[in-house]
């Protein structure tokens, strides 16, 4: 992906080239509270439940997001963002992009499917943008709590939605 910084990427993936207004965007958190920085599209989400907006659906996907196609496919999404614990290489809680075709090289995932076949189900049948919003952890084992750095990229994206969606 490009490199301008996550928070510029997600101006201009989730407006319209025509006059900036927002698409319909689908927010779903992914990932296992019970598997430490796991936790963090979970968290994500969680902190936008207040957030009302008609062009934004937010959901928990868990440890199985493909069980979410029914109400994504109802909402129309012009765009899915998943947002993941993904373990990229780089410096923990920090965040980036990964379109799906290239989420076969994205590793740390406990979910029941391949986030990479939701993404190209969800993309050949609705026609959508997917994307995932990684979060690189710092760990994912059993019963570990959820790291500082990781903590601190929930707070940044929970953020930043938050104020492109007021």
């Amino acid at each position: 992906m490009s490199k301008l910084s996550w928070q510029v990427q997600i101006n201009q993936r989730l407006r319209s080239s025509i006059e900036y207004a927002l698409r319909r965007a689908a927010i779903v958190g992914v990932g296992n509270e019970l598997h430490g920085d796991d936790a963090a599209g979970i968290l994500v989400v969680r902190a936008l439940r207040h957030v009302s907006h008609p062009e934004l659906l937010v959901m928990e996907g868990g440890l199985a997001p493909e069980n979410l196609t029914g109400p994504l496919r109802r909402f129309a999404p012009d765009v899915v963002v998943f947002i993941d614990a993904a373990q990229m290489g780089h410096a923990p809680g920090s965040i980036h992009w990964v379109a799906w075709e290239q989420l076969d090289g994205i590793s740390g995932s406990t979910h029941t499917l391949p986030l990479t076949l939701v993404a190209r189900y969800l993309h050949g049948e609705l026609g959508c943008e997917v994307l995932l919003l990684g979060i690189e952890p710092v760990t994912l084992g059993p019963g570990a709590s959820l790291s500082n750095a990781v903590a601190d990229a929930v707070e940044q994206i929970s953020t930043t939605l938050c104020n492109l969606y007021r």
